[in-house]
């Protein structure tokens, strides 16, 4: 099999474009163009999830569902206040500490407006309260959502003009998403969870539409939204296709509980906190994996869900697997090695043509 570099002018789009739950459009249109080409149908469903389908060799076979989410961790305005500071709630399993105090895009209905999400300054005492609960050396609290605020710079009445109220979406800001290189084998930034993944399920589009690479299949690759919030557009693509497994792409975590690191191969899943994946399916992606040479990592995970494993969870799917990239601080600054995403697109072909 030929190996495929890594698309990094891609992913680097794919990381500038907000996408936060429930308003993924910027994500998914990129990834429209990508599918286009290879899909032998290609539509958007009620959820907003992207699903493009390419036939396989045995058109009777039960179908194969491939998911990678669209959706970051973003936030949610909360209460606008009358000097035009917002108070934050997270749309996700995140914390102010995982992506940093600093420009956050508020995604309003006529215009982005940028922010800066701060905590106040650090040289007060315990007369501000809110700032000195969360120091180390005084209330000792860790910083969550009631410490921290927007500053906007705006009236009220500026922002209800550019569309921002409670409910407006706002992501960490396009300033701090760039793509760096961590040495000579590893890439670090925001958002690989999942749009590390896309890159992979969008370069098994590819390989896959080509007639002497078909899978055994018919497989419904599936750009998901709102993962981040209980797997809501994975579950609904899970009830409506067709199909006896759902597979999901995720980044995975690199611990010593878990026996992973971020310089081994792709990250086989036999369960997580939501459900146990489906052990015939685990041992056919470990296999084609260990056949490509690219030394897999079986772990049992907690504290991790999946597109995949709330659909078998809730009875949406017979069937279930979970595919992850070996990821340094996940839901945090990520760091993947720069095969990572070569290596889980050369597995799921290998896995997607024998047809487990």
């Amino acid at each position: 099999m030929t190996e495929s570099p890594l698309r990094r002018d891609l992913l680097q789009e794919l990381l500038h474009a907000y996408g936060p739950c429930g308003q993924e459009e910027a994500v998914r249109e990129i990834c429209r163009r990508e599918l286009q080409p290879h899909a032998d149908e290609m539509w958007v469903d009620e959820a907003g999830n992207l699903i493009g389908l390419i036939h396989g060799a045995d058109r009777q076979a039960p179908a194969t569902r491939v998911m990678a989410h669209m959706d970051e961790l973003s936030m949610l305005v909360k209460r606008i206040n009358s000097d035009g500071t917002l108070n934050m709630t997270p749309l996700g399993t995140m914390y102010p500490g995982n992506f940093g105090l600093g420009p956050v895009a508020l995604l309003g209905e006529q215009r982005t407006v940028c922010g800066v999400l701060t905590l106040g300054s650090e040289h007060t005492t315990k007369e501000s309260q809110q700032i000195w609960e969360t120091k180390p050396d005084q209330g000792d609290q860790a910083l969550d959502w009631m410490h921290v605020y927007v500053f906007t710079g705006h009236s009220p009445d500026e922002l209800a003009e550019a569309g921002i109220r409670p409910g407006t979406r706002a992501c960490v800001h396009r300033s701090k998403r760039t793509l760096i290189d961590v040495g000579a084998d590893y890439l670090g930034c925001y958002f690989m969870d999942d749009r590390a993944a896309l890159t992979a399920l969008l370069e098994v589009a590819g390989r896959l539409a080509r007639d002497d690479g078909r899978p055994a299949r018919d497989t419904y690759l599936v750009c998901t939204s709102s993962e981040e919030i209980g797997g809501v557009g994975g579950s609904y693509a899970s009830r409506m296709l067709p199909g006896d497994l759902t597979l999901a792409l995720e980044v995975g975590p690199t611990e010593a509980e878990y026996g992973t690191t971020c310089s081994g191969g792709p990250i086989v899943a036999y369960s997580d906190a939501e459900s146990v994946y489906d052990k015939a399916v685990a041992d056919a992606l470990l296999n084609a994996a260990t056949d490509l040479g690219l030394s897999p990592q079986p772990a049992v995970l907690g504290a991790f869900e999946s597109d995949a494993s709330h659909a078998k969870g809730s009875g949406l799917t017979p069937r279930a697997g979970l595919l992850c990239l070996p990821t340094l601080s996940t839901h945090g600054y990520e760091v993947i090695a720069r095969q990572a995403i070569p290596d889980m697109a050369a597995t799921l072909v290998e896995f997607l043509r024998r047809g487990a």
